[in-house]
């Protein structure tokens, strides 16, 4: 779900390149063939960058869904690789080849691409949904869930799935890079806060502060490191140890709320802003403090009481749903205001374009007419884009259905007909507001894709027609943003589009085996485990919804689905037309919908993460705007790390020795 909660993008309050483009770039010029900005040593940082973050996305990712974008840190860590490899060589006695802005630009969309598709490929989704646990979980028989409806995950399968369905997207919008970057100039907040991060570092003055970075990077990614080594030891069977430490008392760790000491989520809380934080700490109260002990206590009366907790027609019924509620409420709203920002601005730039038609003819200073000119020079001609994307379809087309005979061949050709219409409509509304709807734009075609296909195999066509459209209109929006950095560090499109596309590939190797790193030494899916994969039945009950109707939901659940969707609406409503000092503190739904699932713990590592931030700024405004980034990223990675040793020695069957767990007193 990264990029499922687009506010997780840093603040301003807390790291405000943005308002830069760049100028420590002027008099630039840049004279040498796309070709020498890819080279040996980037693609070697670029591999080793995107296996880390593919980790670290997939953990975060299987625990509560939630995923902060990494794009800064990745060209930070980009920056750091880089010259560190140079000093090392230096000291050997051999010369390189300068680091330029423009291979850290590589590196950093290599490594993005590899990332982003162990976040949006659907392994903690709609194909995590497809397993046997999933099927059993929403209910055997449950109608709608349908009698063999399930397909275990297999390296094979879900590598050839990534590969067939992530490279259509990526030339999908190609031909219209121009129209986007420079006729709309469009901002891309996330591009181009990057793409000032990386001009900034190839400075005499940013040099100095990257030095500073790194060094609070290295400190903290040992540290990080170290303390998930330290905690290991003491976590026995699993259920024990630092992650259930019962900071507020034996009943408030019963109900989730405690600190369990995850520098993933600390570092995640820095990077967030302090309202997506403080809505997920609203989300965890409202659910675990209130809302379902409530509705536990009316067990035998709304819901049978021989019924297990996890069961859909017991209190799990009343999480998964209200979510939904909250989650598609939100995702409506939001669809509806890009639709309505994007038609509005492209109507408004076409009768500017008439009435004045010499705007685009406009003085323009130096510096922007080097980055234009790079930017244009190398073209892609528009019949490569074409038949590229027409070839790939084909090829998903034949084997797509093969894969899973329930998604019917037709089902896959529209897709991908409608494919570039909704690509432009997310790219075009990602430049103005930086919030990625991929996901939505999947959850339609999930439930139109699964009440077309019937009760036999609406569960899986939908879930597979959810992954394609997914895929294809995230990784479209996703080049855009790449291609704007590109476009303000004068890096050639030619070797940002070759540079995602490696990313893709190795992202379609990687992510699968990151995902089966978890899966094989973990209990992934099980709610009463740390790797819950939440959104896996989320997304499998949205299947079934579509398929049975509402005689899925448990009693009075209905009702108070009515209520969350339209909360949701309204406190959006609220946030965009209210003052400023009012709408500020309106909850975000999105971010509120995933403690209801998860439970508050995660949330409140998070609201420590951002009360270090707020105490930071406080103490040192420009220090902690300079350093956030970096710590953030150290305690990420170095958490996230240590996976791969945890992940060994689980599947050498290793058990920690000792179980550290807590009793009340008799």
């Amino acid at each position: 779900m990264s990029r499922e909660i687009n506010n997780m993008d840093m603040p301003e309050d807390q790291y405000n390149p943005a308002c830069d483009t760049g100028d420590s770039v002027a008099g630039l010029k840049r004279q040498s063939p796309w070709r020498k900005d890819i080279k040996v040593r980037g693609i070697i940082a670029s591999v080793v960058i995107g296996i880390m973050y593919s980790v670290v996305a997939m953990k975060i990712n299987l625990i509560t869904g939630l995923v902060p974008n990494l794009n800064v840190s990745a060209a930070l860590l980009a920056f750091v690789f880089i010259k560190t490899w140079t000093k090392l060589v230096h000291k050997a006695g051999f010369t390189t080849t300068p680091f330029t802005r423009q291979e850290n630009t590589i590196i950093q969309t290599c490594a993005v691409a590899c990332y982003t598709i162990a976040v949006g490929g659907g392994f903690s989704s709609n194909l995590l949904a497809l397993n046997k646990k999933t099927y059993e979980q929403a209910g055997v028989h449950t109608a709608g869930n349908s009698p063999g409806s399930y397909k275990e995950p297999g390296i094979g399968w879900m590598t050839g799935f990534c590969f067939v369905s992530s490279f259509v997207g990526l030339l999908a919008l190609v031909p219209l890079r121009k129209t986007m970057i420079i006729d709309y100039k469009l901002t891309y907040p996330s591009g181009t806060a990057t793409a000032v991060l990386i001009n900034g570092f190839h400075t005499p003055k940013g040099d100095k502060m990257a030095r500073k970075q790194v060094l609070g990077f290295a400190k903290f990614f040992t540290g990080s490191f170290l303390w998930a080594f330290f905690q290991w030891f003491y976590s026995g069977s699993g259920t024990c140890g630092f992650t259930k430490f019962p900071t507020f008392g034996l009943k408030a760790l019963a109900n989730s709320f405690y600190f369990d000491f995850s520098m993933t989520y600390i570092g995640a809380g820095m990077i967030c802003s302090h309202l997506v934080n403080l809505s997920l700490l609203a989300g965890g109260v409202l659910s675990y403090g209130v809302m379902w002990p409530l509705i536990g206590d009316r067990k035998g009366d709304w819901f049978p009481s021989n019924l297990p907790q996890s069961s859909m027609k017991s209190l799990n019924g009343y999480k998964v749903f209200i979510s939904i509620a909250l989650i598609l409420g939100d995702g409506l709203y939001n669809f509806l205001k890009i639709t309505f920002f994007t038609a509005r601005n492209i109507y408004t730039t076409s009768r500017k374009n008439k009435t004045n038609p010499d705007d685009s003819n406009e003085p323009q200073d130096n510096l922007q007419s080097q980055r234009n000119e790079v930017f244009l020079r190398e073209s892609i001609p528009f019949w490569v884009a074409a038949t590229g994307y027409v070839m790939f379809s084909i090829v998903s087309i034949l084997i797509i259905p093969i894969m899973f005979p329930q998604l019917k061949w037709y089902f896959v050709v529209v897709a991908y007909l409608i494919a570039p219409a909704l690509g432009f409509c997310n790219a075009y509304g990602a430049g103005l507001t930086d919030m990625n709807m991929h996901y939505n734009y999947g959850k339609v075609a999930l439930f139109v894709i699964a009440a077309m296909s019937g009760n036999e195999n609406g569960v899986v066509a939908g879930l597979i027609g959810c992954g394609l459209i997914k895929s294809i209109v995230s990784i479209s929006s996703d080049l855009m943003h790449d291609l704007k950095t590109g476009h303000l560090t004068m890096t050639s499109p030619r070797s940002m589009v070759v540079s995602q596309a490696m990313g893709t590939a190795i992202g379609c190797v990687v992510a699968p085996l990151s995902f089966f790193l978890f899966y094989k030494a973990f209990d992934v899916g099980n709610p009463d485990h740390e790797y819950k994969a939440p959104y896996a039945l989320v997304y499998r009950n949205m299947a079934i919804l579509s398929v049975e109707g509402f005689s899925a939901l448990p009693q009075h659940c209905l009702q108070l689905c009515y209520g969350f969707f339209a909360f949701a609406i309204l406190a959006n409503m609220v946030r965009d037309m209210a003052p400023n000092k009012i709408g500020k503190w309106v909850p975000l739904p999105m971010a509120m919908a995933v403690p209801f699932l998860v439970g508050a713990y995660f949330a409140i590592d998070m609201c420590v993460g951002s009360l270090v931030v707020f105490i930071w700024q406080k103490i040192n405004k420009q220090k902690a705007n300079l350093m956030v980034p970096a710590v953030a990223s150290g305690l990420i990675c170095g958490d996230g790390l240590w996976i791969l040793p945890a992940s060994i020695l689980a599947l050498a069957g290793v058990k920690p020795p000792i179980c550290m767990s807590f009793l009340p007193n008799p």
